[in-house]
């Protein structure tokens, strides 16, 4: 995984594993973060989220903005702006890599959002009370921040069907962290009877639309036709969601994983399983539910999905002219859709 960054980054002479890091060193989050050492010997999820912009850029998915500027070189300049093509680096638009740096700095302020924690479910060994209050305060305080720089970064785009879409993925991330939460005190009981249509939909809307978006937002800034924006938005949301079903899948397909390592009753395994199984044999075998999914179909239906979204998203490549920037979107699916 990490290879095929470093080899995309360098097709568009770009560092974006840090991308968001100009916004996150202003002067006014380096206050945040001073106060923000506060938490140290804390449990705080925010402390965690801040170490993962620097060391984690494969469990936070720190490369959408990476995939916006692939997907904006390999689709190159449009009939309709040869004339602006002076305005180009390295195949690609100034426009579009501010694009790519808003999508950046919506998915960081959302993960900072995440670091919220419930103080009525705070145990004594998390830390302080005080102290856990100050990083909510603290967590909101940044989110916000970086989400009010990404909204006005937007507007300088100067286009209202870019606004719009990037508008509505603001808005369907929103709906389905909500949904998220709602689902966050259920954690270690039943799950609701949720189907994997149902399971993509909401998947779509916390994991893939913002990805889908943007991609679809860079086109549109490139003056490309709307069958090229489709394509960009089937490459966004199909690669995405093949990287979703990726780590739900990790606790199942690891060979080194232990029986202790946890796993979401809402990944796509486990409502596969429960699918084929039914319901009432589902509650049956609850308490054994890790090695009754790896036992049964969830695990290879969830892989022959993931390949499924992979393919899709392959398929909406093809209509992109041979480039390195295609070849390197190309290897970014076959990363997430590979398993041993």
């Amino acid at each position: 995984w990490s290879q095929v960054v470093s080899e995309a980054e360098k097709i568009v002479g770009y560092p974006t594993s840090f991308m968001s890091l100009r916004c996150l060193l202003s002067d006014e989050l380096s206050n945040i973060a001073m106060q923000v050492r506060k938490l140290v010997g804390t449990k705080h999820p925010l402390l965690d989220t801040a170490r993962g912009f620097v060391y984690d850029s494969r469990n936070n998915l720190q490369m959408r903005g990476l995939v916006v500027l692939l997907i904006s070189k390999a689709a190159g300049p449009s009939t309709a702006e040869l004339s602006f093509q002076h305005n180009m680096v390295s195949g690609i638009y100034s426009s579009q890599r501010s694009l790519a740096e808003i999508t950046e700095l919506i998915h960081t302020a959302f993960l900072v959002h995440r670091g919220i924690v419930n103080i009525g479910e705070l145990k004594s060994c998390d830390g302080p009370l005080k102290d856990m209050q100050f990083g909510n305060k603290m967590a909101v305080l940044s989110g916000d921040f970086l989400l009010a720089n990404a909204c006005t970064s937007l507007a300088q785009l100067q286009n209202t069907k870019v606004v719009e879409l990037i508008s509505s993925a603001i808005g369907d991330l929103v709906q389905g962290i909500y949904y998220e939460n709602s689902k966050s005190s259920e954690e270690n009981c039943l799950t609701d009877d949720v189907g994997i249509s149902t399971w993509k939909e909401q998947v779509f809307l916390s994991h893939s639309a913002l990805l889908a978006k943007s991609c679809q937002a860079a086109m549109e800034l490139a003056k490309h036709s709307a069958e090229i924006q489709d394509m960009a938005f089937q490459y966004g949301k199909h690669m995405s969601m093949s990287h979703k079903l990726h780590l739900d899948l990790q606790p199942f397909v690891k060979e080194s994983s232990s029986d202790t390592m946890a796993f979401s009753l809402n990944s796509a395994p486990a409502v596969l399983h429960q699918e084929f199984l039914g319901r009432e044999a589902w509650i049956k075998q609850i308490r054994e539910l890790r090695e009754a999914i790896k036992a049964g179909k969830g695990v290879t239906s969830a892989i022959d999905l993931c390949r499924c979204h992979g393919n899709r998203a392959l398929a909406a490549l093809e209509r992109f002219p041979p480039s390195e920037a295609r070849a390197a979107l190309a290897n970014i699916v076959y990363a997430v859709t590979r398993f041993p």
